[in-house]
């Protein structure tokens, strides 16, 4: 029961603190984007070694290109290895847009009620599985947090459209509040967020 109650504290934490920690998975996108940046700096070194350039520049770009390899050896491999053989083929356009992509991608973050649903019925599955009466106890605890989180969720989306359709009211609105705890006011604004 203790490790229940663990996983649920643990989910309410999230909700409270956010999802900014956590990411999705390096998308197939992402993945060619890291690999074409390696291509990229690799084909920087090689130019620099041929221009006549500082020394600077040439540590520079052999930096760069080392680090690059973090990043191939972090997100890992595609599935497709786009073309970047040549100079021409890595400078292609459709390279560009796959680099707008991935940093459009890289700075998405999971909804926190999603990760909270997806973690209580993970709960539920494991207790489940688990079974006797702690298990079902323990069901049926995790279904009714996850019932109460459904409801605080849409009070909150139709206190947010209340307020957004009758901006005359708001002021009513904010003071008819007052009453409310400082923790409640706090976990409502990080929900609304």
């Amino acid at each position: 029961m203790k490790k229940i109650l663990a996983s649920v504290l643990l989910v309410f934490c999230v909700v409270l603190t956010g999802c900014d920690s956590l990411r999705f998975a390096p998308s197939e996108e992402q993945k060619q984007n890291a690999w074409l940046h390696n291509r990229t700096t690799f084909a920087a070194v090689q130019a620099a070694d041929t221009q006549d350039c500082s020394a600077e520049l040439k540590s520079l770009t052999k930096l760069s290109e080392l680090q690059s390899r973090a990043f191939v050896s972090y997100y890992g491999l595609p599935e497709e290895l786009p073309q970047a053989d040549t100079l021409q083929q890595i400078l292609a356009e459709s390279n560009f847009q796959l680099a707008d992509t991935a940093l459009a991608e890289s700075a998405e973050r999971p909804d926190g009620w999603q990760v909270a649903d997806n973690v209580l019925e993970l709960g539920i599955g494991i207790c489940a599985l688990l079974g006797g009466v702690y298990g079902t106890k323990a069901v049926g605890f995790l279904k009714n947090a996850k019932t109460k989180s459904q409801a605080l969720r849409e009070i909150i989306a139709g206190n947010e459209l209340f307020k957004r359709r009758n901006a005359e009211a708001v002021q009513a609105f904010k003071d008819a509040h007052q009453t409310q705890s400082p923790q409640t006011r706090q976990l409502v604004t990080e929900m609304k967020n």
